[in-house]
């Protein structure tokens, strides 16, 4: 897993609810630095694309194991 800047644990949160933390997350980041997010919810891998896609941040890496996903987020400059 590559370095991240600040982790989201968005485990046991359904749609819209881990993308709303994660934007309020990356708020706090300057741009450049990465949000790791932790989700449960399988509709955030579509959601986190179309997230990245509309905001100009980059997703970086999306993973899954175990139902459990894995996102990273570099703000965008």
């Amino acid at each position: 897993m590559s370095d991240f800047d600040k982790e989201l644990d968005a485990r046991g949160l359904n749609c819209p609810l881990p993308i709303l933390r994660a934007k309020k997350a990356l708020n706090d980041l300057s741009g450049g630095q990465v949000l790791r997010i932790l989700a449960t919810d399988p509709g955030s891998v579509k959601d986190f694309q179309a997230f990245a896609k509309q905001t100009g941040n980059e997703l970086l890496e999306s993973n899954e194991a175990e139902g459990e996903f894995t996102f990273l987020l570099k703000k965008k400059a």
